[in-house]
């Protein structure tokens, strides 16, 4: 038996929902973020930056362009002979086989490999924040209380705790109640999803929970621990870090990497965030190109204006061209004379000549309120918009879509042209959960 003092659990499997067409065939924590980067770079790259060299990435929607991504985790030092970054889909087993159905349900069905290195401590993380936290500072912090379990915790704004778990503690930071999105919070302690647990707690919990259907960390693991009279600390972060798990925030944290200040820094040093690396030339900027507060990825050629904006890895400005606002992915292509403002474009798009894309005002979503309900044009991946259209605000495009289906050249603020059977499905059957 291989001895490793902590080891993390990184839930990765959720389909991400609320990012709308950006997920149609891709998990969330395998979205771009920030021009070059996935989403998982960062909790894997806060891992590294911690000393923590054991890592166990739990995958279930759509996890091939996340497995091709991580490998064998040689961009993050995770390719180890002990240790390393493992891969852990749902398996068949000889009974109770079924997909992870909750966040906890998830760790459980590994203890096979948690048992394997034997941890003192595991650290449970979710794979799509954005955020960069020295995990070692915490677990001595967990230490130096004999916690069973230390919940990371962020003030947040008292009327917004009531989309989080939230944490009542003591002088001490002892957690002597838990709320799980409670609608009259009694703190603003909101649970950031990062979970130490000594082993030895974590294994008696699942234990008595063994028989507990979709099991999960905020409705049934916390609770019980804490009715069990358990040593639960909270650990307040006073750092950067978002949840990017809606359009608008996915948009926003984006946008904040090329103020002029930035309230992320890529840039740091002393914490750099890892990725894996493509094999593709530099960048260019026509000398008639005009360039702003710009995240250039490599291999991108601008001759337009580009401003404010996010631009991935081999993405084409074409000349007379403008982005203002936006985020664009690898190896999308913005055809002459377009523009476009306030979007969120996806990989492997291309948006024709002269079209508009993020125009008029804002009108409520005809398609899907829940995902869609921000000034935002949001278009899926190897779409393509014809030539000469206009797209309104809070708008949804994902497929190969051509002129006839823009009624008079346009479509309105609210609309959506959707034309993947996948999405589609999961839409009618009201397909809500997020992550694993």
């Amino acid at each position: 038996m291989i001895r490793k003092e902590m080891i993390a659990m990184l839930l990765a499997g959720g389909q991400g929902s609320r990012l709308g067409v950006l997920t149609d065939n891709v998990a969330k924590p395998a979205v771009s973020f920030g021009g070059k980067y996935r989403i998982i770079d960062f909790p894997l790259s806060n891992c590294i930056n911690s000393g923590v060299d054991t890592v166990g990435v739990l995958t279930q929607y759509r996890p091939l362009r996340l497995n091709n991504h991580i490998g064998i985790g040689i961009p993050w030092d995770l390719d180890r002979n002990v240790g390393g970054v493992t891969i852990l889909p749902p398996y068949e087993q000889i009974e109770n086989t079924h997909w992870y159905s909750g966040t906890a349900n998830a760790i459980y069905q590994n203890l096979e490999f948690m048992e394997y290195y034997n941890p003192e401590y595991v650290l449970i993380l979710s794979g799509d924040h954005i955020y960069k936290m020295d995990y070692q500072i915490m677990l001595d912090y967990h230490k130096a209380n004999k916690a069973d379990v230390t919940i990371a915790v962020m003030p947040v704004p008292i009327e917004e705790a009531s989309r989080f778990g939230v944490m009542v503690t003591d002088e001490t930071g002892r957690i002597n109640e838990f709320q799980e999105k409670p609608p009259q919070p009694k703190s603003n302690l909101a649970s950031m999803g990062i979970y130490i647990f000594s082993w030895k707690a974590l294994k008696e919990a699942f234990y008595d929970l063994r028989e507990q259907g979709n099991l999960d960390f905020g409705m049934h693991v916390l609770p019980h621990m804490l009715a069990g009279d358990k040593r639960m600390f909270a650990y307040e972060f006073n750092g950067y870090w978002k949840d990017v798990g809606t359009l608008q925030s996915y948009w926003e944290s984006n946008m904040e990497l090329v103020d002029v200040i930035p309230e992320f820094n890529l840039y740091e040093e002393y914490w750099k965030v890892f990725t894996k690396g493509e094999y593709i030339p530099p960048d260019y900027i026509a000398p008639e190109a005009s360039v702003c507060q710009v995240i250039i990825g490599e291999g991108a050629e601008i001759y337009g204006k580009v401003e404010h904006s996010v631009l991935g890895p081999g993405v084409v400005i074409e000349k007379g061209a403008v982005v203002k606002d936006s985020i664009v992915m690898q190896d999308t292509v913005v055809k002459a004379g377009a523009v476009l403002d306030k979007a969120i474009v996806a990989q492997n798009v291309v948006i024709g000549e002269n079209a508009v894309v993020g125009c008029g005002e804002f009108a409520p979503s005809t398609f899907n309120k829940k995902v869609y309900n921000a000034d935002l044009v949001t278009i899926g991946e190897n779409s393509v918009i014809p030539a000469g259209v206009r797209i309104g605000r809070n708008t949804a495009i994902l497929g190969e879509t051509t002129a006839d289906e823009y009624p008079g050249g346009e479509l309105p603020s609210g609309g959506a042209i959707v034309k993947s059977k996948n999405y589609l499905d999961l839409i009618h059957e009201g397909e809500e959960s997020e992550e694993v």
